[in-house]
């Protein structure tokens, strides 16, 4: 026991390393029906973007709600009001910000567009 205590970071790295051995054998069975890997954890990560973007957008919107009441009785705090509204901002536009910083339009395709819309 006092081994597993020990060594608990390598045997998970072990086990880490072992796992992405196997990857290979998950994407050649994977292609046979003709995605690729990438392509379903593109369109998976696509789609729980998505669920989170309009979760976040949800809670920003009640945030707003509480920061408009606070400025109706004088205690309004401007970082808050600043981090909320940069933060959203850019939650809108990660697709665009991702698109431009990697050159390819796979998110696009797959389904995931801006608030803003694409340019």
């Amino acid at each position: 026991m006092q081994f597993i205590k020990r060594n608990l970071w390598s045997l998970a790295t072990m086990a880490l390393v072992l796992v992405i051995a196997m990857v290979g054998d998950a994407s050649a069975q994977s292609s046979v029906g003709g995605s690729t890997i990438m392509d379903t954890a593109t369109s998976k990560t696509v789609s729980v973007f998505q669920s989170v973007k309009t979760i976040i957008f949800v809670l920003g919107g009640f945030g707003l709600v509480a920061l408009a009441w606070a400025a109706i009785f004088g205690k309004i705090n401007w970082k808050w009001l600043a981090a909320l509204a940069t933060g959203l901002a850019i939650l809108a536009a990660a697709s665009s910000i991702v698109e431009y910083a990697t050159g390819d339009k796979a998110a696009t395709t797959a389904g995931l567009n801006t608030t803003f819309g694409n340019m």
